[in-house]
């Protein structure tokens, strides 16, 4: 599971997203019923190939989860500043923060600068993350994208 995703999952609350394999941890209504064959199928029809299976969801939603709310309860009685860190905002939702997962965080996200843990790479760290999580759902305040 990328780091990307163990971010949103500790943010999201249960039941509120579909899971990486596209089942749904909430109810879900179930499809119609298949309309039964009535004609024998040709022979060139029982030849063709399957229609391709949907992939499975790449990137899980955070449906409207409010990103601000949840990572302040999360944080509650600590002095951790993940509104500006993000090894403060990785240490909030219980992710280890060391320079190689945040290395391995950046080139998930694209960051094409040195891989050195520089306050450079973890400002932008730390925005990629705050869009990512305003790209796939979740209620982020602009400033904090920006």
């Amino acid at each position: 599971m990328s780091l990307i995703s163990k971010i949103m999952d500790a943010i999201s609350f249960a039941g509120t997203r579909p899971t990486q394999t596209g089942q749904h941890s909430a109810p879900v209504p179930a499809a119609a019923p298949p309309i039964p064959q009535t004609a024998a199928p040709s022979p060139t029809a029982a030849n063709a190939p399957a229609p391709p299976t949907p992939p499975a969801i790449s990137q899980p939603r955070l449906f409207d989860v409010d990103v601000e709310a949840r990572l302040t309860e999360l944080a509650q009685g600590r002095p951790l500043d993940w509104r500006h860190s993000i090894v403060d905002l990785m240490k909030v939702i219980g992710l280890d923060s060391s320079l190689d997962n945040r290395k391995e965080l950046a080139r998930e996200l694209g960051y094409t600068g040195p891989l050195d843990g520089s306050a450079e790479m973890n400002l932008w760290l730390h925005k990629a993350v705050m869009r990512k999580l305003a790209e796939n759902g979740g209620k982020v305040p602009q400033d904090l994208t920006d």
